[in-house]
């Protein structure tokens, strides 16, 4: 089998039903199969899945009693996963025609891939912004102090050429073979978010390359399946814990530290 493509589900039975159909519908000649983790929904998923369990040979769930975070339930669909390449997809997506069998084109044709993430588009198709430099205190610095953009936000590539990046946003995540048999799966320590950022860097430390194609596009609904988690108010706090394991305690509040002062300085020369 050519490629395994996860989706992990909380509570998202509509926009899991559009990414599994929009993969259905996808076209490309690929031997593949589809493995959805549902942590414990409580919105009709589990009949939903259920049904195209029974439909599909290649499709197969993992039912959860709780709600195991984004890494923890990944992991679960990758250690019983029987593909060559591995995709990571959020079911906040929809994957357009042909986006499959492009990324693994270009997987198969790379030798230093470790990670590919396609072109990833706004609901109205505009372009979304989906690559990372990775995070450090002295590119925050750069930004809030020196006010240098380009350094600390996420970006995307100009033109249609792949290009090598830092990081990409976990949302469609490409692993290859190489990856897998160098970095392994994800670091469970991360409920959520930051286990994208950990991978490539991981990934970047075993000799491999990221990579962004633009060639293959999917839709991204930026935020849309985690919404139910926390309030528009409080989403930020979800970064915390994961921050905290990705920089280290006292990078975390070193890094905070920055951000805060850099703030009120950028508020200041906004009211002079």
């Amino acid at each position: 089998m050519k490629l395994s493509i996860i989706i992990v589900s909380f509570n998202t039975k509509r926009l899991t039903e559009n990414a599994i159909n929009s993969i259905l519908s996808e076209g490309s000649k690929i031997s593949k199969e589809i493995i959805v983790v549902d942590n414990n929904s409580e919105d009709g998923s589990v009949e939903m899945l259920k049904g195209y369990s029974s439909e599909l040979k290649y499709f197969r769930i993992i039912l959860n009693n709780g709600n195991l975070g984004f890494a923890k339930a990944n992991n679960q669909a990758i250690k019983t996963a029987k593909g060559e390449y591995i995709l990571l997809l959020n079911p906040d997506t929809i994957v357009k025609k042909g986006a499959l069998g492009k990324l693994l084109e270009f997987a198969e044709k790379v030798p230093d891939a470790g990670v590919v993430g396609p072109r990833l588009l706004n609901a109205d198709g505009t372009l979304q912004k989906s690559c990372y430099r990775f995070p450090t205190v002295w590119l925050a610095i750069k930004k809030y102090w020196f006010r240098q953009k380009g350094n600390f936000e996420q970006f995307a590539p100009a033109g249609k050429v792949p290009v090598t990046v830092d990081a990409l946003v976990g949302a469609a995540f490409l692993i290859t073979p190489k990856a897998f048999k160098k970095v392994g799966i994800l670091d469970e320590r991360y409920a959520l978010y930051f286990e994208d950022i950990d991978y490539c860097r991981r990934v970047a430390k075993s000799g491999l390359k990221v990579y962004y194609f633009p060639g293959a596009e999917i839709v991204h609904l930026v935020g849309a399946s985690g919404k139910k988690l926390a309030d528009a108010k409080n989403q930020w706090r979800r970064l915390i814990p994961s921050s905290k394991i990705y920089h280290g305690i006292m990078g975390h509040y070193l890094l905070t530290l920055v951000l805060l002062l850099g703030q009120k300085w950028e508020k200041l020369l906004k009211r002079n």
